[in-house]
């Protein structure tokens, strides 16, 4: 069964960092693809970064590239999202996502084709 607990959101003023994590139970991390995707009131679930595990192919969206950096550990099966340079417009829920099967399609997938989410984490930025 798998079950995505994620952590590390808080309140920052602009311009700060943050590091939200994902402990990812029944996950493999050798298949499949995973997410980072965040939703501001009002708005539609957007994916921030999402990776095709085999290859460690990812996909980041335009107005976080240069800002915000996937990693994760094996080991651990935890995957996390330092996030650079906060603005305010990145004040959302931030939520994980997790599907066991997909197809490599260059680490880019809609939350539509993830059947695995976690509760979410909330940033605020404010300015």
């Amino acid at each position: 069964q798998v079950q995505l607990v994620e952590s590390g959101g808080a309140s920052v003023q602009a311009g700060g960092s943050l590091r939200l994590s994902c402990a990812a139970s029944g996950v493999t991390f050798s298949t499949g693809c995973m997410g980072w995707f965040r939703q501001a009131p009002g708005k539609e679930r957007e994916g921030v970064v999402t990776i095709y595990l085999p290859y460690g192919i990812t996909y980041y969206v335009e107005s976080v590239k240069g800002r915000f950096t996937f990693s994760r550990n094996n080991a651990e099966k935890t995957v996390y999202l330092q996030m650079t340079n906060l603005k305010p417009e990145d004040t959302a829920m931030y939520y994980c996502a997790a599907q066991l099967d997909c197809p490599n399609s260059g680490g880019r997938y809609r939350a539509s084709e993830y059947r695995y989410w976690g509760q979410g984490t909330q940033v605020i930025v404010s300015s």
